[in-house]
């Protein structure tokens, strides 16, 4: 993969100090929360300062889809425009939609979030891969071909989830487990020699990883397996913990806040950001050191 990859564009953000993925999750309290409607316009106004903060100060911005699409076709529309601000601001875009599905389906899927040219795309989507692994074909060509990336599920702090994400295959591994060392296969394969790989994976920063089958001892992948991580800020995580948290497989680390940053109204937001933005590369600059 070239530097126009996804995983190459993650690179330049680490690069640049940059670990910050903001949130945009318009649901009602927050809008209350702002001042603003429990509509479309609403979401958009809210996705849109977002982005205006995030731009040059964040690594990502990660809308999150329900919170659109349940004001239908107006949803829709406000998160073109959201995700067009984002791309004028040259900003890096994980579609927060957890598709999941088989052959032309997840294809379909792929197109709509990762297609160039979408009034959808984005450069990176999360996906839900419990068909197994290669469910996702539909998504590869956009990876390798047009700089595209995925954010594989695999390892999610809901209580739920626990029961299927700790399950073990025929082949003995967890689900879980699997999920991460498929991702770094993937990689391994179609971004070798790359920094950086274009799949990563989604791994909740409130978990003992350990109870999932996964051994953050190891050395680290390479390419670096992109992790997005929840949890951190307003569900108790503290991102001076990463290192512990996420030993070998958090080298190439995204750190998504959406309550800290969002809490508070549009007021302070850019502050908000910038300070949340700091205090992560701070933090996982001395955890490195």
């Amino acid at each position: 993969m070239s530097a126009r990859s996804f995983g190459g564009r993650l690179a330049a953000e680490f690069a640049a100090g940059r670990h910050l993925c903001a949130g945009i999750d318009p649901h009602a309290p927050l809008l209350a929360d702002w001042g603003l409607g429990d509509d479309a316009a609403g979401a958009e106004r809210m996705g849109r300062e977002v982005v205006a903060a995030a731009a040059g100060v964040a690594a990502c911005v990660k809308p999150q889809l329900a919170f659109f699409e349940r004001f239908g076709s107006a949803g829709y529309a406000a998160l073109e425009r959201v995700l067009a601000d984002a791309r004028e601001a040259g900003l890096l875009v994980v579609a927060d939609v957890k598709r999941g599905d088989i052959g032309s389906s997840f294809g379909a899927y792929a197109d709509a979030w990762l297609a160039p040219g979408s009034p959808l795309e984005a450069d990176a989507m999360t996906a839900v891969a419990y068909q197994g692994f290669e469910s996702l074909v539909g998504a590869f060509a956009h990876v390798r071909d047009h700089g595209k990336g995925l954010f594989v599920l695999a390892a999610t702090s809901n209580p739920e989830a626990r029961e299927v994400q700790r399950a073990a295959r025929d082949d003995g591994r967890s689900v879980a487990r699997a999920m991460v060392e498929d991702a770094e296969a993937f990689n391994a394969e179609a971004a070798a020699g790359s920094g950086v790989g274009s799949v990563g994976v989604v791994l909740g920063a409130t978990l003992d990883l350990a109870d999932f089958g996964i051994d953050v001892a190891k050395p680290a992948a390479r390419p670096a397996l992109p992790v997005l991580a929840p949890g951190f800020g307003h569900q108790g995580a503290r991102i001076e913990q990463a290192a512990q948290i996420f030993g070998g497989i958090g080298h190439a680390l995204l750190a998504n806040e959406s309550r800290s940053i969002l809490a508070g109204g549009a007021a302070g937001l850019a502050d908000r950001v910038r300070g949340r933005a700091d205090a992560i590369a701070s933090a996982l600059a001395a955890s490195r050191a």
